[in-house]
């Protein structure tokens, strides 16, 4: 359910506005979405005019895109699932796959139906956390079992030249702690300056070499005891805590720190769908938002850390009090 994140929302109008200039499309282009969610994406290429079709495997996040005037496939996506969807005539000109390439754990298969649904002149874009902001600003939460694999450009380029395609420009954005948004197309392509850029940072930051991920190793390890630390000492000042959020990376921060209900009462989120349920491990109760205009923490820790500021703007009320926020930026800090 993407739509519950304004943040989330601005993007994807960015996007849209930008890749419709971009690529001059219209009426006559398709534009198909691997992992479409709640339609939070494509509604904004609905509104346009622009042909559309979301590729969705789970039913209850499809019907909300379809509600919208999304149509979506409720399929899981791979090589068989495009053949399909090439056959009755849903060829891309744009092909979209957003926060989706980690979790798939076959990956070939994924690829092979990316080149398929592709049309031959189509441009195909995909969005996913930097490995390389992820080693450089210890985003250890980030690594949960939903993703299988952790991208660098260099990993990414290999993974789609197997089948065909060549990735010839890439974008750094802010989004989700740090990602890279590359446009691909059917081989042969050339890499623009920023591929051959960002490849030749990549191989010096020695992501190619075993060392830097056994340094990564030691950092999370000293990470782990900060939080813990800094956790213990708020405690012992008397300071209540609340959550804000249940995000996976949330979930393995907690559990890998040991951070349970003797530290955090509860957390709260937006989604009704989590609320009344609790985060996995921990057995921290999620509450709707109002939780915390009621209770008056002290201190609100920003589970999505990658959404602080739009947290920090919905929940600006908790200055009232002289309630504060804490958030990883990496480092666990707090914010007035």
């Amino acid at each position: 359910f993407s739509s519950f994140s304004t943040g989330w929302l601005d993007h994807a109008r960015r996007y849209t506005d930008a890749i419709v200039e971009r690529l001059g499309l219209g009426a006559e282009s398709k534009v198909v979405e691997i992992a479409s969610n709640d339609g939070y994406l494509l509604q904004y290429f609905v509104a346009r005019g622009i042909p559309v079709l979301g590729v969705e495997p789970t039913a209850n996040t499809a019907a909300v895109a379809i509600a919208k005037g999304v149509p979506t496939e409720v399929r899981f996506f791979g090589s068989e699932t495009a053949a399909d969807l090439h056959r009755a005539g849903h060829a891309a000109d744009l092909l979209i796959a957003n926060n989706v390439l980690a979790h798939v754990p076959d990956l070939n298969d994924f690829v092979e139906g990316l080149s398929l649904l592709l049309a031959p002149e189509g441009v195909l874009t995909i969005e996913f956390p930097h490995l390389l902001r992820l080693l450089e600003e210890a985003q250890f939460d980030t690594i949960y079992h939903e993703h299988y694999s952790y991208f660098s450009l260099l990993t990414a380029s290999r993974a789609l030249e197997r089948h065909g395609l060549a990735i010839f420009d890439v974008e750094e954005m802010p989004t989700h702690g740090g990602s890279l948004r590359i446009y691909a197309g059917h081989a042969p392509r050339e890499p623009g300056e920023r591929v051959r850029e960002l490849r030749e940072r990549e191989r010096g930051a020695g992501l190619e070499e075993l060392p830097t991920y056994l340094a990564f190793a030691d950092r999370v390890r000293r990470e782990k005891r900060e939080i813990v630390r800094f956790f213990i000492e708020q405690k012992e000042a008397g300071v209540s805590i609340a959550g804000y959020g249940a995000p996976a990376k949330g979930n393995t921060l907690l559990n890998y720190c040991g951070i349970g209900r003797d530290f955090i009462d509860y957390t709260v989120d937006l989604n009704p769908h989590k609320q009344g349920r609790y985060l996995p491990g921990t057995r921290i109760p999620i509450r709707d938002p109002d939780e915390i205009r009621r209770t008056q923490p002290a201190l609100v820790f920003i589970l999505p850390w990658n959404l602080r500021d739009e947290v920090m703007e919905q929940l600006a009320f908790v200055r009232e009090w002289g309630g504060r926020f804490a958030a990883r930026s990496p480092e666990i800090r707090i914010f007035l």
